[in-house]
């Protein structure tokens, strides 16, 4: 009797200890790289989300941009010969008049759009208020009601562009006391991690002081040179009265 328990025993499945542990491990390894890829891909997710979403802000802004700058108009300071436009600007900050049609009515007001830096992240900052008159000058005008147009870990520069003799556009970091508008504000942003150029070929036109065709969307810098239109792209004239169509 004890012989036949003998081979049931030595016949009976199992592990030994060294194979409980090997298995062990390797369920441990397994487990430890799932979590490891659920978490790349939740970051790889919340990464491009968060890019989407960036991508969308930076267009919004440079629409408002568009906008404001478009809008910029050629009022005077001072009088005689030594009046200039009220528009300063150098690579951090911009400081024009701008129509606006607050409260039903066609009023003025004063527009900032000033670079600023906290810790690393810059910020182009929007401000605004009231204009009273080509008598007040800038210095005077005391803006509020900030708002964030960009922000990030970016460097924010702005160009000023006006006509060449030779009808190529001459760019300049600074534009305060000339008599007239720029006719072009180029805004880049680059990325300081890649160096990329966010926002490449960039050009806002001013349109208060530009040919009236530049007023329409996608203007780039051959509009604003001063050269005329060619004769196919002119616009046809009505026929004359009692002419055959």
């Amino acid at each position: 009797m004890s012989a036949a328990l003998r081979l049931i025993t030595r016949a009976a499945p199992g592990f030994t200890l060294i194979e409980v542990l090997a298995a062990l491990a390797i369920g441990s390894a397994v487990i430890a790289a799932t979590a490891v890829l659920v978490n790349n891909v939740a970051l790889n997710f919340d990464r491009r989300t968060g890019l989407v979403g960036k991508t969308d802000q930076l267009l919004l802004a440079v629409d408002r941009l568009a906008a404001d700058i478009g809008s910029a108009r050629p009022v005077k300071q001072g009088d005689g010969a030594d009046a200039t436009a009220a528009f300063n600007g150098d690579a951090s900050q911009l400081t024009f008049v701008t129509g606006s049609s607050a409260g039903g009515g066609q009023s003025e007001e004063v527009v900032s759009l000033q670079v600023e830096e906290t810790d690393g992240i810059s910020r182009l900052v929007r401000r605004r208020a009231r204009w009273h008159g080509h008598r007040t000058p800038f210095a005077n005008v005391a803006l509020r009601d900030p708002v964030r147009v960009i922000e990030g870990q970016v460097d924010i520069a702005f160009g000023f562009g006006s006509p060449a003799p030779d009808g190529t556009t001459s760019w300049s970091a600074t534009w305060i006391g000339q008599p007239l508008l720029p006719r072009l504000v180029r805004l880049t942003i680059h990325d300081r991690a890649s160096g990329a150029d966010l926002l490449p070929g960039v050009q806002f036109a001013l349109r208060a002081d530009a040919p009236i065709g530049c007023a329409q969307p996608g203007v780039n810098a051959e509009c604003v040179t001063g050269k005329s239109a060619s004769p196919k792209d002119a616009p046809a004239k009505d026929p004359p009265a009692g002419a055959r169509r």
